[in-house]
């Protein structure tokens, strides 16, 4: 026998763990990517479309009260630069109105619609049918086919 001392035995290798799937892992997060960025540019005319009505439908408020000014300008003073002011940015916000696809409803005598008309009361306006519009109180606007804002109406009540 020999003086140096014996190494221990070997001990039993651990279990292998599998190698990684790092090229399955790269395919399957390159198809999820792919699959977000065709949603993304599938749901983006959407976004673009709800965003552009949010923008038009907050500068309703303002056009009301423009319409307004340039009704009391236009009775009191309507040949001054005032009026002419007034009239050039009313037409400027049609304008701009227009080329968005704005378009307001014109529901006076038209029949009650819930998609398009909210009721503010009853009025009796004579000649008007029952249950039409008889007063628009404010008005409505339409973005092509959606409603931006319903038109504030009376109906004709029964006579």
């Amino acid at each position: 026998m020999s003086d140096e001392p014996q190494a221990p035995a070997p001990a039993a290798a651990p279990p292998a763990e599998p190698a990684p799937d790092y090229y399955g892992q790269l395919l399957r997060l390159k198809a999820e990517f792919e699959n977000y960025r065709k949603r993304v540019d599938r749901d983006r005319p959407e976004w673009l479309k709800a965003g552009r009505a949010q923008v038009l439908a907050k500068l309703l408020p303002l056009y009301d009260l423009l319409r307004r000014a340039h009704e009391e300008v236009l009775a009191g003073h309507a040949d001054t630069p005032l009026a002419r002011g007034m009239d050039a940015i009313f037409r400027e916000f049609e304008k701009i109105f227009k080329e968005e696809g704005v378009t307001a409803m014109d529901p006076a005598g038209k029949p009650f619609d819930p998609r398009y008309h909210e009721v503010m009361g009853f009025a009796d306006v004579p000649g008007a049918k029952e249950g039409a519009v008889a007063d628009v109180l404010q008005a409505g606007f339409l973005l092509g086919e959606q409603v931006l804002r319903t038109a504030k109406v009376r109906l004709q009540k029964k006579s």
